[in-house]
């Protein structure tokens, strides 16, 4: 039993981190709003001073409460922030009925497929 509680505490005592292994400046959040109105809608955004910002803004849809009648919540937002290589993203969204479609020239888009008659018979 002795050995066992050893081991555990060597065990610990070996898993536990040495210290902040982030080695950047510090990030300090330069401008930030944020708003919650009795409607259910709401408005945020933050700013920070490495040059990142986001802004998010989320309303209710018609008949919000009562989920057989369309109701729901409709988001929207944008992002913006320099990638670990360098390159400048600037990401915008739309959460709604339609789902999760978001906007922006870093993101892959599928090819266009190629229009065909082939095969109906005309």
């Amino acid at each position: 039993m002795k050995l066992f509680v050893i081991a555990a505490i060597l065990a610990v005592a070996v898993a536990a981190p040495s210290g902040s292994s982030y080695s950047g400046s510090a990030i300090t959040i330069t401008a930030q709003s944020d708003v919650r109105n009795g409607d259910g809608s709401s408005q945020w955004s933050y700013a920070g001073s490495d040059g990142t910002t986001r802004e998010e803004s989320q309303a209710q849809l018609p008949g919000g409460k009562d989920y057989g009648n369309g109701g729901g919540n409709t988001n929207k937002g944008a992002s913006y922030y320099i990638s670990p290589e360098g390159q400048k993203i600037s990401l915008t969204w739309t959460a709604n009925e339609n789902g999760y479609l978001p906007k922006g020239d870093h993101l892959p888009v599928a090819p266009a497929l190629p229009y065909s008659r082939s095969g109906l018979g005309i």
